[in-house]
């Protein structure tokens, strides 16, 4: 399945086992490293992926092809997960041990995950000299730096219009400047370097 399914191919993720397998095959990788450069603790990672695939069956029938590619969908989707896992942490923070519960990796498992967390440091790099902007202005930086989506796929994505979700990236990119020395160079799920 590519990124361009039909939008009947995704929406049957929720009932297909096999369209299901056919969709990770598919957008694995991508959501990996989406996580990875969001989050430093290898095994928060690989629940958090775990997730991302639990909520997308969940919420298959919702996709609508009009609104972008399964991919951006995705994405979209594991942004809420990670969003919902940042406040489920700071209300626990609040009152309880996090320790509780965790699933244990084997150490292949753990390897792979401790490799994509590595490998996305120059983003995640970007991505905590992204901490002071705006939370409208951040969610554009990082579709379109992190995640290698276009302006108008990040706007469907964010559900904004594209001319301000540009407006929003012109601020980001002007703010964040300055705080790095160097931009880092970003290498995208095609192989292609961007920066």
């Amino acid at each position: 399945m590519s990124q361009h399914a039909p939008a009947d191919e995704t929406a049957r993720i929720g009932t297909d086992p096999a369209a299901f397998e056919s969709f990770y095959r598919a957008h694995i990788t991508a959501v990996q490293h989406f996580v990875a450069r969001r989050v430093a603790e290898p095994y928060e990672a690989a629940d958090l992926v775990a997730e991302v695939f639990l909520a997308a069956i969940g919420s298959a029938k919702s996709y609508r092809a009009s609104r972008g590619t399964p991919r951006n969908w995705l994405y979209g989707v594991a942004r809420n997960v990670i969003l919902a896992e940042r406040r489920r942490r700071a209300r626990e923070w609040a009152g309880a041990s996090r320790d509780a519960g965790m699933r244990r990796l084997d150490p292949d498992d753990l390897t792979r995950a401790e490799e994509r967390v590595d490998a996305a440091a120059g983003s995640r790099a970007l991505y905590e000299a992204m901490d002071g902007l705006p939370r409208g202005e951040r969610a554009v930086l990082e579709l379109v730096a992190l995640d290698g989506l276009d302006v108008v796929e990040a706007a469907r994505v964010l559900g904004l219009r594209p001319g301000t979700a540009r407006v929003r990236l012109h601020r980001a990119r002007r703010r964040v400047g300055g705080e790095l020395s160097t931009p880092p160079v970003m290498v995208a799920t095609t192989g292609e370097a961007r920066s």
